[in-house]
């Protein structure tokens, strides 16, 4: 019996609430679609907040590697070394891993260097290249181009020294005799190659050839080793030394060097773009309790008679007083809820329109979202529904 009668108190309850915001559906409207857009604005710009260190980071890879990854000593890295590097850094946080492999080479007697490596990895560390054609094996610098009068097509012959099976082992390592032997294994090639791409970037790379690492390893004779590999991570700069720390202790024969200054640079127009998006927050949450405190106390002042009225049928204040606020709760769910997935699609627009790329919903955001602005309402609502207590049956209802 007891709860039967709770039961049809809430549902009551609830008729009343609704009943009373339909009678005033002019200022529903208006007070749900406030509240609505100050959601939008609000989850857009929290899903925008929470994407932004991503989508920052990898736009500011456009700008080149942010970690320089160097052999300790006389040494060269290893592709065993390099695949322990990438799965050390993690997959997911790699943008590009390029390894580089310089070696001397010559074109009509004149020495050139010839850096070996892997193009599509380089491509993605270096988007700023300026490529004439396209990439692929083999580019060549600008300065090259203009020495050598070549274009996009044409064949040069490059020829250098192939060190057969003793090139496996490092020189360091091999004792006079067979550094000897090494070197009268040594034996002249020549090869043709087509310029697919000229490369001009404005720095020194106008003076190298590009090649396919493993086509020059096997040029020259001799296994994957590379001489630097530069890479591009999606970091700030506390993760960056973090990482260089780990790499050090994990890999001892790398050196990391971190690019501080890009990364600093990223940092700081984070941390701006994050301020910014916290004082727009806070401005549209005031807003949007201006709009319902507004809202509420017109909606308060139209209905004096009929809180009179109830007070002098016998109503107490605080069944008045949880009323209106039970109307503010409805508008705060409703607004939230519309507003957080119009937020999503205003986040997707930004992020599309400025990084060109798509975001992922965020579903803990429904939650928060709704709680945060029933819990502005409601705030919002307190002072208006305070001045119900100030409301007297007999005064109201003489029309005084």
């Amino acid at each position: 019996m007891v709860n039967k009668r709770r039961g049809s108190r809430k549902r009551m309850y609830m008729k009343m609430v609704s009943s009373s915001l339909i009678r005033r559906a002019s200022r529903l409207i208006i007070a749900v679609l406030a509240i609505a857009i100050g959601a939008t604005i609000l989850s857009g710009l929290v899903t925008i907040y929470y994407d932004i260190p991503e989508q920052l980071g990898r736009e500011f890879r456009s700008y080149g590697a942010n970690l320089i990854i160097l052999p300790r000593g006389e040494s060269k890295i290893t592709r065993e070394v390099m695949n322990s590097l990438r799965s050390l850094i993690g997959t997911g946080k790699i943008v590009g891993m390029t390894p580089y492999r310089y070696q001397t080479v010559k074109i009509n007697e004149q020495p050139y260097i010839i850096a070996g490596t892997d193009l599509s990895q380089a491509e993605k560390n270096s988007p700023f290249w300026y490529i004439e054609g396209e990439w692929g094996n083999v580019m060549i610098g600008r300065e090259i181009a203009d020495t050598l009068n070549l274009r996009v097509g044409d064949t040069f012959t490059v020829q250098g020294v192939k060190y057969g099976e003793q090139a496996e082992a490092s020189r360091q390592d091999l004792s006079a005799e067979e550094n000897q032997r090494r070197d009268s294994a040594r034996q002249n090639f020549a090869r043709k190659f087509t310029v697919k791409g000229i490369v001009t970037t404005g720095g020194a790379e106008e003076g190298f050839i590009f090649a396919d690492i493993d086509e020059l390893d096997k040029l020259i004779g001799d296994t994957f080793r590379a001489d630097v590999i530069e890479c591009s991570i999606v970091a700030d700069a506390d993760e960056l030394s973090a990482l260089c720390s780990r790499i050090e202790n994990e890999i001892p024969e790398l050196q990391p060097r971190a690019v501080r200054r890009l990364t600093q640079s990223q940092d700081i127009v984070l941390g701006k773009l994050k301020a910014l998006v916290l004082i727009v927050t806070v401005v549209v949450l005031i807003i949007t309790m201006i709009s319902v405190y507004t809202t509420m106390t017109a909606m308060v002042a139209e209905r004096r008679r009929e809180i009179a009225l109830k007070k002098a049928l016998g109503a107490e204040n605080k069944l008045v007083i949880s009323e209106l606020l039970g109307e503010g709760v409805l508008l705060g769910l409703l607004g939230g809820t519309a507003g957080v997935f119009l937020g999503f699609e205003f986040a997707q627009r930004v992020s599309l329109n400025v990084f060109g790329r798509a975001i992922n919903f965020q579903w803990s955001l429904i939650p928060v979202t709704i709680a945060v602005f029933i819990a502005i309402t409601v705030l919002a609502s307190i002072i208006p529904v305070h001045k119900v207590m100030e409301i007297h049956p007999a005064i109201v209802l003489k029309g005084e």
